[in-house]
């Protein structure tokens, strides 16, 4: 159990069973009465948002959270089976569960799986990952006028996104997999 004074974003907490994180928190002291705690919640499992608001000397339970190291090993249909790289031991995660990620994940990729309860909640990638642009225009001359210009391109899985104007087909880019958006170049074609 926490007390509500330890209470601090990124805790993660436990309410009604519920895996939940505080992702905003404000401490207020009124003229008269108790302090209150109002925090911004977000549940884990469903990815819900809620306000609560404790008063001092209320109590918080802990989530009970494991986080394991896996690494991916393949597509089965429209599963993605990682493979624990302690015990072998093999878990599926759909599409749906993984959401933006599922575009960044990359063959022997290590990824750590947070579970509550045995059931994966969250995926954490490395943050940047590398990818080849296989489909964008080509920028097209005095384009460049209005400053940071930018244009729609593609990679190999599908996933598009907007790169600077002088990035080509073939070209190797970084992509921050927090974001989704392009961070710099590694290579040219």
């Amino acid at each position: 159990m926490y007390e509500v004074s330890e209470l601090k974003k990124g805790l993660k907490i436990e309410i009604d069973g519920a895996p939940c994180i505080v992702t905003d928190f404000q401490f207020s002291k009124p003229g008269k009465g108790q302090a209150i705690y109002r925090c911004k919640i977000k549940n884990l499992a469903t990815g819900s948002t809620f306000e609560k608001s404790y008063r001092s000397g209320d109590k918080v339970e802990k989530a009970n959270l494991e986080s394991r190291t896996f690494t991916f090993s393949y597509h089965n249909g429209d599963d993605f089976v990682f493979s624990d790289n302690d015990t072998f031991e093999e878990i599926h995660l759909t599409a749906e569960q993984l959401g933006q990620n599922q575009y960044f994940i990359v063959e022997e990729m290590e990824v750590d799986i947070l579970f509550h309860k045995e059931k994966a909640l969250d995926i954490s990638l490395p943050t940047f990952i590398e990818k080849i642009i296989t489909e964008t225009e080509p920028g097209a001359r005095g384009n460049t006028a209005s400053g940071n210009v930018q244009k729609p391109a593609r990679i190999d899985n599908g996933y598009e996104f907007q790169v600077p104007i002088f990035i080509n087909e073939g070209d190797v880019v970084r992509i921050d997999t927090r974001t989704g958006e392009y961070s710099d170049r590694v290579s040219k074609a």
